[in-house]
Order: structure tokens, then sequence, then C-alpha cells
């Protein structure tokens, strides 16, 4: 009997609701001190966060990997899965550059 094509019923606990990713209205808001608007700044202090954001994610993962490693932490699963983390955000943020490259290059090949 081939297991290829089996359907295995699925618990309505198994399936979670998908992730909320739309961006707080505090993401995109300007930052400012005291009266005076904020001068720029506010698309680069969005890539500022999200490789800040990655870079924790990082080590967060390698200190549970050596944790892992030097006996201190029996849970490999919790090493494993902030791996996987820490690699997903890094594509993320690999691959929203790469948009970002592209859309500027497109832009500049735009007629004036």
């Amino acid at each position: 009997m081939s297991l290829i094509g089996a359907a295995l019923p699925i618990s309505a606990q198994s399936i979670r609701p998908p992730l909320d990713l739309a961006p707080s209205k505090e993401t995109f808001a300007p930052k400012s001190t005291g009266g005076a608007p904020a001068a720029g700044g506010g698309f680069g202090d969005i890539f500022s966060k999200l490789i800040t954001d990655v870079e924790q994610n990082q080590t967060k993962a390698s200190e549970i990997t050596r944790s892992v490693l030097m006996g201190d932490n029996p849970n490999l699963h919790q090493s494993v899965i902030a791996m996987q983390e820490a690699s997903v955000s890094f594509g993320l943020m690999v691959e929203v550059r790469n948009k970002v490259v592209e859309s500027y290059q497109e832009l500049m090949r735009m007629p004036v």
C-alpha cells in the first residue's frame, strides 16, 4: 500500500490563523522630538529596525544552540526552531533588499 496520495485528517486544533503581517501605525509614523517634524529617515529607520531584528534572531539562535551543545539545555527542538526562525527572517530581509534594489533600478530606467 502506497502512502502517496493518502489524505490525513486535519484537526481544527492543528490549523493556526495566519500571522498578522500588517504593519502597525507606529511602524510608518515619523518620529519627532518636541514640536519639530522628523526630517527624513523614516524609510531608513524601517530597514535599521529590520536589520536589528534579524541580528537579534540570529544571536538568540546561536545562544540557544550553544546551550544545547554545552548540555545546559536538553531541548534540541528549541534550538532547531530558533535556527529556522533566524533563517527565515534573514531570507525575508534579503528578499526585501532585492525588491528595493530592483525598484530603484526600475525608477532609474524610466525616461524623464
